[in-house]
């Protein structure tokens, strides 16, 4: 798949995750919905590994940044994202991920040294500059309440250990680490580190066997995962972390758009304007060239 077929098939994935997630809030704890996902999709790719016959053995410290990548890009980054959502509007914590360009610039910059251009950095403010018009009605129903503040840390701890997940990733790339590979056994890494983070908070390994439940799980380990994580780390691999990144940027208008046809969301002039300034910001920050 070209670039640009990636790029789409990411944003058009990630933002349908967002609704998909509702269903999986409730009765069952975020941490153990976190661990079905990620075992599921673990197996799936290891499955999927072995279908192709492509080798699945590492070295001890090639296992120990594989289990670092997988803690926190298939764990507590999205242990984060289930509690942020308990606690604030999807719009909020959609808000925090559009900034994901601008922390995976500085994170490659302070771990690999690699420059920050003046056009990317102008596409992810842009990026932000539109979500945030997008999603500025929603601000004015927040109130200066607990949930808004364990909303907010939630919302900004998964943002950090997501941008700090992609540098492991890009680092684990340069090492010359298989993509699904790689994947798999992070996968595995993470749904372990989650579970042992959910023993160790007491909380129930609780399963709701209904079809809202059962189906969005599957939807969420299959597509949300395995597929979106294998698109996205190719990605990743050919045009880095930041640029990369700008898929936090899309994905909440994706999300937007089937919440207005699910869940009866009304567009504004902001939101309209908003989605706009994004796709300007998306054009920058993607288009070849050199950058001055």
């Amino acid at each position: 798949m070209t670039n640009l077929q990636l790029f789409a098939a990411c944003v058009a994935i990630w933002g349908s995750t967002w609704i998909a997630i509702t269903f999986q809030l409730g009765a069952v704890a975020p941490e153990a919905s976190v661990f079905y996902r990620f075992l599921l999709a673990s197996g799936l790719v290891f499955a999927y590994c072995r279908a192709r016959g492509l080798p699945l053995r590492f070295t001890r410290a090639q296992h120990g940044w594989i289990a670092l990548q997988g803690m926190l890009m298939f764990s507590v980054s999205y242990v984060c994202v289930y509690y942020a959502e308990q606690h604030v509007v999807s719009g909020l914590v959609a808000v925090g991920y559009s900034a994901s360009p601008l922390l995976n610039m500085v994170g490659m910059r302070l771990f690999f040294g690699t420059p920050m251009t003046a056009r990317v950095a102008g596409g992810a403010l842009l990026g932000i500059a539109g979500i945030t018009l997008v999603f500025w009605p929603e601000f004015s129903h927040l109130n200066t309440d607990r949930h808004v503040a364990l909303g907010a840390f939630f919302t900004a701890a998964s943002v950090v250990l997501s941008a700090l997940s992609n540098m492991a990733a890009h680092r684990n790339h340069d090492a010359g680490l298989p993509v699904w590979q790689t994947m798999a056994w992070g996968m595995l890494y993470g749904a372990i580190f989650t579970l042992a983070i959910t023993l160790a908070l007491g909380r129930p390994l609780g399963f709701e066997a209904t079809p809202g439940y059962v189906l969005s799980l599957l939807y969420l380990a299959v597509f949300g995962s395995v597929l979106a994580f294998g698109g996205f780390l190719t990605l990743l691999a050919r045009i880095g972390a930041a640029r990369a990144g700008y898929i936090g940027v899309m994905v909440p208008i994706v999300a937007l758009a089937i919440s207005s046809v699910f869940e009866g969301y009304r567009w504004e002039w902001l939101a309209a304007a908003g989605v706009l300034v994004s796709i300007a910001g998306n054009v920058i920050i993607l288009r070849r060239g050199p950058a001055r």
